[in-house]
């Protein structure tokens, strides 16, 4: 990798923290939708220690894998396109979802989620994924992955509403266990 990559990296994960969970650690405000001031940004962040400046925030949001990141029309504005722990109104729009999404684990979550299914735990979500590939880069994240397939498309039938985030990822509320094809 070479040094900018690794630069990335880390300004990535210092933005997740404070734009996803932790805004207070550096004494940022957020607005109700989750966006912050781009100079304030820089500004606390270099404070805090952690380097930046318009090129390298560019640079994050433009090439982060997950488009975890997304300015306002003007770039005058930064937010989480989701994955917050903090309440947050992304005012996504319900859409109508795939027939079938798909979510990455691990073994040690599925005893739980057999009996109780996804739920959202810390983050205002359950986040799902349009194909078993990104699931599985999820769920390699913790170890070995376990693929659930979700039937989306008869959630939505019964009732549950569900988002296309900014970088398209779907989100719902929870995810009954009886909506759930345990393999793979």
């Amino acid at each position: 990798k070479t040094m900018n990559e690794n630069i990335a990296k880390t300004v990535s994960k210092f933005l997740s923290l404070v734009l996803r969970h932790s805004p207070e650690k550096i004494g940022l405000k957020l607005d109700e939708n989750g966006w912050a001031d781009v100079d304030e940004l820089i500004l606390k962040c270099s404070k805090k220690g952690q380097k930046l400046d318009a090129v390298l925030l560019d640079y994050v949001v433009e090439n982060n894998d997950k488009k975890r990141f997304a300015y306002n029309e003007d770039k005058t504005k930064i937010r989480a396109s989701q994955g917050h722990s903090i309440s947050v109104e992304l005012n996504l729009a319900e859409t109508e979802p795939l027939e079938y999404l798909y979510h990455g684990t691990v073994g040690k979550f599925m005893d739980n989620i057999q009996k109780e299914g996804l739920k959202k735990m810390s983050r205002q979500h359950v986040h799902l994924s349009k194909d078993k590939e990104t699931a599985t880069k999820v769920g390699s994240r913790r170890g070995v992955p376990q693929i659930l397939t979700v039937r989306s498309g008869a959630m939505h039938r019964d009732g549950f509403k569900f988002y296309l985030s900014e970088n398209n990822v779907w989100l719902t509320d929870e995810v009954p266990a009886k909506y759930i094809e345990f393999k793979s």
